[in-house]
This record gives C-alpha cells, structure tokens and sequence, in this order.
C-alpha cells in the first residue's frame, strides 16, 4: 500500500524530511478496524513528532493522527462498525500514522462520520474536537462553575484548529461568555465565526485587553499556543479560584505565578486513553458520536479551512511548513492518494 513515512528526525527542509514509500497492508485483529484512508488532516503534533522521533532501525515511521475513510475489515472482537462504514477518528501516537492507504484502529476511539460532511470535512475534526471536548468538560469541567468568575472563558489562540472546534463546542454546549485571542483581521472575523463573543489581540498584553472588556474576569482559561509567553498575563486577569488549562509545551512554565489566587492547573492530551488504554477509553467513540449529531443537526460544522492536494510527501511536506509558519486558520486536509 501507499503511505508516506522518514527515518531520520529532523527539520522539513532536511533532505528525505518525508518520502512516498510502499508498505504491507496490514490486517485486522481483535478490536482493530482496518480502515480505508480518504483524507487526512495535519497537527501540531506531526511536525513535533517529526523532529524529535525517528524510526526504529530500518523500519519507516508513519505520521498522521487524524483520518476520515471506510472500513475495509474488521477484527475479530469487533461490535460497533462492519465493512463499508464511513468513520472519522484520530488514532494513538503509539500506533503507525494514518498517512497510509490502509490504517488499523482501535474500535473504541472511532465514530461513524457525520452525514452531512465530506471525508475531507470530517477529517478536519476528530483529533482537535477530542482535544477541545476532553478539556472543556473532563478537565475544566466547565458546566460546574468555580465561586467567581463562572460564567466567562478565555480561549488563547482561538483561530487555530484546537481554538475553532473549542469556540464551537462553548457556542453549542454552554452558555459561558466566551473570549478568543486573535492578531489578525482574518482571524479576527474567523473566531466571531466560530463563536466568540469578544475578541482581543495576543501579539499586545492581554491582562489590560480583558479588564477593558467590563464584564467578569474570566473563571476559565484555555491556552492553546505560546502559553510561555502569555502566563504572567494569564494568572493577573484570571478570577481567583479559576481553572487554568494548556496543551502545549512551554519551556519555561513558572507555576508561582498561579499560587495565590489558587488558581488549578489542567493538562490536556487527547491520545492518553489510547495509549493507556484507560478504562473509559469508549469515551472518545462516544464523544465522537456526540459531536456528528451536533454537525448533522446544524449546531457545530467543520474547521476545514484548506484542501492541500493529493496525500503524498509533496503536499505534507508543504503542509508541515505552513503549520510550523504559525498562520494556519481552521485545519488543512489532504484527500485521497
């Protein structure tokens, strides 16, 4: 089968950064689907693993966390899906990538594709609404307010595929007053789209933006990106007693700075459960099924901003630029091989 995959880790301007290579097509066993991939999307977390995780030996390493395809065969303990399901789901970092013909996943972690999208619309969506779901209502626990500031979030970097389905979900699922960073007039008018109720600009201190705003200090933060940068600023407008959550990696994280307001700390990493294999890994199925009903009933819709081609190394190569460039709006796609 067709895959793309490198050996060597590295910048992508490093000779052979991804290359088009050919790989045995794998079967299905227990709970395994083997999926037929029609589109994939790309993450943050291609380009971190890209550069910091070569193969093992001569093996190839195969990048790709998210897909939309059809299932081809099924394992033996399979329950949920049969062969010719349309699914969409984000796999396990543990696991080989879904830029592949053909691609294995755990049952449990898949949901049947929203009716109303395309595979490349919907695969715009499973490993950032994963993300974004797990966070706002595993870990901030939002729809259980803190003593002040309850009814107000802050979504830092709300333009990006993590901030776009996250604006959403609040819009669809909560009744928070929700405030989005952005630094760009595009991106501006993208987060409104999406669901913010107010908007102000990341690349200026953020603790005076939000006090001039003259509603509550936020309860609420979700730092999706540069939260290094931004935390002095985030623990000096959050309301004491607040939740604070992040998915990045800050080099320097000076966690002082939220003592004495009490303010708790959040980590979010969606491929946990599948990794671990935690008892209640069936969430991310569920949760998956949870939002194509939200997408087919008209309350939330893709964050599919670009197609970039054919999934080939070219267009991955170029789509892992423009990721690590920092302006992607929404989420970029490549469809079929």
């Amino acid at each position: 089968m067709k895959a793309v995959g490198y050996r060597k880790a590295g910048p992508i301007d490093q000779p052979a950064a991804l290359e088009d290579i050919t790989l045995e097509k794998p079967h299905p066993t227990g709970r395994d689907l083997l999926i037929n991939v029609k589109a994939v999307s790309v993450n943050p977390v291609d380009t971190k693993v890209r550069t910091r995780m070569g193969a093992d030996g001569d093996d190839w390493r195969v990048l790709g966390y998210d897909a939309a395809g059809v299932v081809e065969a099924v394992g033996e303990a399979v329950t949920g899906f049969k062969p010719g399901d349309a699914v969409y789901y984000a796999g396990s970092i543990a696991r080989p990538g879904t830029n592949s013909e053909y691609h294995l996943v755990d049952e449990r972690i898949v949901g049947g594709k929203p009716e109303s999208l395309s595979f490349a619309e919907a695969a715009a969506l499973p490993l950032t609404a994963i993300t974004a779901w797990e966070m706002l209502f595993d870990r901030l626990n939002v729809n259980t307010p803190p003593p002040q500031g309850g009814e107000v979030i802050l979504v830092v970097g709300g333009a990006g595929g993590v901030g776009s389905i996250t604006l959403q979900l609040l819009r669809a699922l909560t009744d928070l007053t929700v405030i989005a960073t952005a630094s760009r007039p595009e991106t501006q008018a993208w987060v409104q789209q999406c669901g913010a109720d107010q908007v102000v600009n990341h690349r200026e201190p953020l603790a005076p933006q939000v006090a001039a705003l003259e509603i509550d200090a936020p309860g609420f933060v979700f730092s999706t990106t540069e939260t290094g940068q931004h935390l002095a600023d985030i623990a000096e407008l959050m309301a004491p007693q607040g939740r604070f959550g992040l998915i990045d990696d800050p080099a320097e994280f000076d966690i002082a700075l939220l003592k004495r307001k009490a303010i708790s700390i959040h980590w979010e990493f969606m491929f946990t459960r599948p990794v671990f294999d935690t008892p209640d890994i069936g969430q991310q199925g569920q949760l998956l099924r949870e939002l194509a009903a939200l997408i087919d009933g008209g309350k939330v819709t893709t964050t599919l901003s670009e197609v970039g081609g054919k999934i080939n190394a070219e267009n991955l190569i170029q789509a892992h630029r423009q990721l690590e460039s920092g302006t992607t709006r929404g989420k970029l796609v490549l469809e079929g091989f």
